[in-house]
């Protein structure tokens, strides 16, 4: 699995890889050869240019690298626990880790043409407690599912009794919610993960082993 790991983070080095060789030589051949008879503001414009172009680049490759580590974590690990939170919240952390990757990106640009980043600073800040507090609830399920995988007050085909009293069998332990089937008609019950955290939960399977 580490040689394949391996094999896979060279083939996607390559192409960053070989874009910021060439960005350099170009830059190498500019300093050597048109630096000396451009005006000012033409060589300020070509480096910030080119300082652009190397930012993109790294950029690019740490998003490949991230996307990687995320598939490796998901094929050898997530996928060998007794949930699926894996299939859940992989997903969701390897778009959300590829957004910051690149806003961090642009803000070194932004920072590098002379723009005053820190009212954009405050302005994503105020952004992000806004789209906090109106997604709390599902932020505090994701953060119980969390606490209920580490704590693992029940696991997957125990048998237990919710909170709302009914004996069940555990199906399946989910991101937000968690799903089991009733012992006594076979119905499917979807529950918070922070209302089980929340509450006392009985399980009959620990007390047998």
């Amino acid at each position: 699995m580490e040689r394949l790991f391996r094999q896979q983070l060279v083939k996607r080095s390559i192409l960053p890889f070989l874009l910021f060789a060439l960005i350099l030589i170009l830059c190498g051949l500019y300093s050597l050869e048109l630096k000396p008879i451009l005006s000012e503001d033409i060589d300020r414009f070509l480096s910030k240019a080119a300082f652009m172009l190397l930012v993109l680049v790294v950029n690019y490759w740490f998003q490949k690298v991230f996307q990687l580590f995320i598939l490796w974590y998901r094929e050898n690990v997530a996928s060998k626990r007794e949930s699926s939170w894996g299939d859940e919240f992989l997903p969701l952390l390897r778009k959300a880790g590829s957004i910051v990757i690149w806003i961090i990106g642009i803000l070194i640009i932004l920072s590098n043409l002379g723009v005053n980043i820190s009212a954009l600073i405050a302005t994503l800040g105020i952004s992000s407690l806004a789209i906090a507090l109106a997604a709390q609830d599902t932020i505090s399920n994701i953060i119980a599912g969390f606490l209920i995988m580490i704590d693992r007050p029940f696991r997957i085909g125990d048998e237990i009794k919710l909170p709302s009293g009914e004996k069940v069998k555990v199906l399946d332990i989910g991101v937000r919610r968690s799903r089991f089937v009733d012992l006594n008609d076979g119905s499917i019950i979807i529950t918070p993960n922070l209302e089980l955290s929340r509450s006392k939960i009985v399980n009959f399977t620990y007390g047998r082993e």
